[in-house]
């Protein structure tokens, strides 16, 4: 008797938390599987490429020719991706984790587990998702471009710079929501 009203003790001390976990959680877990029973329905064997990935490499290439206009696309011949050429020359590829899906879950789950309002919280996670796909199509573009121009680089513009940008922008998102618009803090002061 006495480890059950502990146990009660410590999740009335920690309800916020685990409010915040289960909601999390359950966002994750629901909008993954549902991410995957999308792309279940491309065969990687055949090389086909799922239509966000499509969407997102034809978008990056409209946005690269503001700027130039010697820039393709084209399916990749021997795996899942999207080549992206400027001036004729191979430099990206654009594969299904570029489409920045995955990201854009992770964020919406964050706000959600801290939403105290359905309205505010899905105009928050909507506005978060366009902006972050938005500046996902700026990020390949001029990764594409410095590619190009600087390709012994690549490891830091790929692999360092360019997902700092964009993790940056999804945790400045989240403070945003947390700080000013979840009503959240407010709420458990």
């Amino acid at each position: 008797m006495l480890k059950i009203s502990r146990l009660k003790n410590i999740f009335y001390q920690f309800q916020h938390f685990f409010t915040f976990l289960i909601k999390f959680i359950l966002f994750y877990v629901v909008f993954t599987f549902i991410y995957k029973l999308y792309l279940n329905q491309y065969d990687l064997q055949k090389n086909e490429v799922d239509g966000i990935t499509q969407s997102v490499a034809f978008q990056t290439k409209q946005f690269m020719l503001l700027f130039d206009s010697n820039v393709e696309i084209t399916q990749h011949e021997t795996e899942p991706a999207i080549k992206m050429l400027f001036h004729s020359k191979y430099i990206a590829r654009i594969i299904e984790g570029c489409n920045a899906i995955s990201i854009m879950i992770l964020f919406a789950s964050f706000v959600f587990a801290f939403s105290t309002q359905f309205k505010k919280t899905t105009l928050y996670i909507v506005f978060g998702i366009l902006l972050i796909h938005v500046l996902n199509i700026v990020r390949i573009a001029i990764l594409s471009f410095s590619l190009y121009y600087f390709p012994e680089e690549e490891e830091l513009l790929h692999g360092t710079f360019f997902p700092l940008f964009i993790y940056g922008v999804v945790f400045s998102l989240w403070v945003l929501w947390v700080t000013k618009f979840s009503g959240y803090v407010k709420k458990t002061i």
